[in-house]
């Protein structure tokens, strides 16, 4: 019996898969609560609708009546859904081109390239960001101070050892050193967003086959460490990697959901943003494993307000 795609179509829109099953041949075919239950049940399995309808029909339904109660469930059912994800409110974020699309910008004392740039997930890539000199130079202050990097458990509020994260690490205070206030007063400009909202920079170094797994950088608002995080400033709303050296080969800055790979080249920087801290900014990233060689990164994280 040929099926109805034009009437239950929608339902592949909606991302929804139903597991076969079988149910009881009727002989009037009232939709029940119990039937509503057993569709819902099946959308969370994983089956094709078509499947779902041929088994109604099989054991004896009405096409019209199966179709019908295919649609009105399963619709009921995404409304339900619709209502109960309820989407934290967007902030406003840096925006570095926010004068419109250009390929050179001035960030206060130099001009800088704009390589690439993406709109969903907000990706920017730079070129020119730090000299050559002020790469070594950060480099240089940063490998005395390095340790086994941590990340921020928002569980606790505090920094622990992560097995995702294999690299060294080390944070300068904002305007440290003259090189650090240098490229930060250099960031802010680019990014159009106060130097005060900064963290101070983060340098890491990535040896071979050292890695960090994709992750958000923003704070999980459900976690209960999070609300003293957020006491220093805010949310984290955008993040610009600079490249300090170019490895051998391999890792890459890699965005998951969108397939795209950014190269590490030295002097070069990507920055991506998150106006809200959920998933559907699409900001997830990661470091892929360097394969050959080293790879030095100074990462600034800027916030919603003062940073302190």
């Amino acid at each position: 019996m040929p099926l109805r795609p034009n009437r239950i179509g929608w339902f592949f829109a909606a991302g929804l898969s139903l597991e076969f099953g079988k149910i009881q041949t009727m002989s009037v075919q009232p939709v029940t609560p119990e039937l509503r239950q057993w569709i819902i049940e099946q959308a969370t399995a994983g089956q094709p609708p078509e499947a779902v309808l041929q088994s109604m029909l099989t054991s004896g339904w009405n096409e019209d009546v199966a179709v019908q109660a295919l649609e009105d469930t399963l619709r009921e059912h995404l409304a339900e859904r619709a209502r109960a994800v309820v989407l934290p409110p967007a902030v406003p974020v840096p925006e570095p081109l926010a004068e419109g699309a250009r390929t050179r910008l001035w960030a206060g004392d130099r001009e800088v390239t704009v390589v690439t740039s993406l709109h969903n997930p907000r990706v920017v890539v730079f070129a020119n960001l730090i000299s050559d000199e002020e790469c070594d130079e950060i480099i240089a202050l940063a490998r005395t101070r390095l340790a086994r990097s941590e990340t921020v458990q928002t569980d606790t509020g505090s920094s622990e050892v992560n097995d995702a994260r294999t690299s060294q690490g080390m944070f300068f205070d904002r305007g440290e050193h003259p090189v650090c206030a240098r490229v930060e007063a250099r960031m802010a400009a680019l990014m159009h967003w106060p130097l005060e909202n900064g963290e101070g920079l983060q340098v890491l170094r990535y040896g071979p086959g050292a890695e960090y797994k994709p992750h958000y950088d923003y704070f999980d608002p459900a976690q209960p460490g999070t609300p003293s995080i957020l006491k220093r400033g805010g949310q984290r709303v955008a993040s610009l990697v600079c490249y300090l050296n170019t490895p051998a080969q391999g890792g890459n800055t890699v965005f998951p959901d969108v397939q795209l790979d950014v190269a590490p080249v030295k002097g070069n920087a990507v920055f991506f943003s998150y106006d809200r801290p959920h998933a559907s900014t699409r900001s997830l990233h990661g470091g892929a494993p360097v394969i050959e060689g080293e790879k030095w990164v100074a990462t600034k994280w800027v916030r919603e307000g003062r940073f302190v």
